[in-house]
């Protein structure tokens, strides 16, 4: 890679960069015959600017580890090194995995990363325990690995992700509003969630056609069991796939077979059975999963 080495003013010294601009973004694809494919939602970041930003909306602290999925070309991992912590990185991609160490060494030597070569949806152990999750998710598969993450890495107690608009609104959606749906309560079994800047799509390689949010998240203590955590999810899910209907009928599938058995179950709960999905907190789906055992 070509670091674009310049001189730095008054002593003629050869400074490298310490994060990834347009002209290193192209070296390393070009170098790495790297094409951004849309199944894989690569969209690479090519501002320092706002690299930055994120980093510091996160709150990352020197010394601490923090938890990066699709470092792509290694833009925001540079961010996070340059801010003193320790960062794992789950890469899908073969190629980039195998890059990243190098453009660290050049970039920032001295500075700690493990990189794992995985899919971040099947990825169950880390190189250590992560306190921070910063990421600029793929937008095809943001909802998932978030769920996924936050089921298998307890240790996870913050974070700061990238997602698209549309998808961070949801994640952040409160009850009642036309957007809030299954991730938004999913997500509000872990802790609090709120929208945390936006992000302009010019800052991207290549340009995406979609608007981009930071979400940021602090967790919480669980409420239920994992066994509880299971059957809440599983009746979310229920109720908002047929989110016109009344809970009565949404949920007969799964709690007894009919309309009467889910009307049973939801009085238990202290549920109108007349009540919608989108009406409900994530509290609330507890004490149906608790009323159905």
């Amino acid at each position: 890679m070509n670091a674009h080495r310049h001189e730095a003013e008054g002593n003629g010294a050869v400074v490298t960069p310490r994060l990834l601009g347009p002209a290193e973004i192209r070296d390393l694809a070009q170098l790495l015959d790297v094409t951004p494919t849309k199944k894989l939602g690569q969209n690479f970041v090519h501002d320092a600017n706002t690299v930055r930003r994120i980093v510091q909306t996160a709150g990352v602290e020197r010394g601490e580890t923090v938890l990066e999925i699709g470092p792509g070309l290694g833009s925001l991992t540079l961010g996070l090194l340059e801010a003193g912590a320790s960062v794992i990185a789950v890469e899908i991609d073969r190629r980039l995995a195998e890059q990243l160490p190098h453009t660290v060494r050049i970039m920032q030597p001295g500075t700690e990363l493990h990189v794992v070569h995985d899919d971040a949806l099947r990825v169950t152990e880390l190189p250590g325990e992560p306190v921070r999750l910063v990421a600029n998710l793929p937008y095809n598969v943001s909802v998932p690995v978030l769920l996924h993450l936050l089921v298998h890495f307890p240790s996870l107690r913050s974070g700061i992700v990238m997602v698209q608009a549309e998808v961070g609104h949801r994640l952040a959606a409160e009850p009642g509003s036309k957007i809030y749906g299954a991730p938004s309560v999913k997500a509000a079994w872990y802790g609090r969630w709120r929208i945390a800047g936006q992000v302009s799509r010019m800052v991207f390689w290549p340009v995406p056609n979609v608007d981009s949010v930071l979400v940021g998240f602090e967790r919480a203590d669980v409420p239920g069991t994992e066994a509880e955590r299971i059957a809440t999810f599983a009746i979310i899910d229920a109720a908002f796939q047929q989110r016109r209907k009344m809970l009565r009928q949404a949920l007969s599938g799964v709690l007894g077979g009919s309309s009467a058995a889910a009307t049973s179950v939801l009085a238990r709960a202290g549920i109108a059975p007349e009540s919608r999905g989108e009406q409900l907190t994530m509290d609330d789906f507890l004490r149906i999963a608790r009323a159905a055992r």
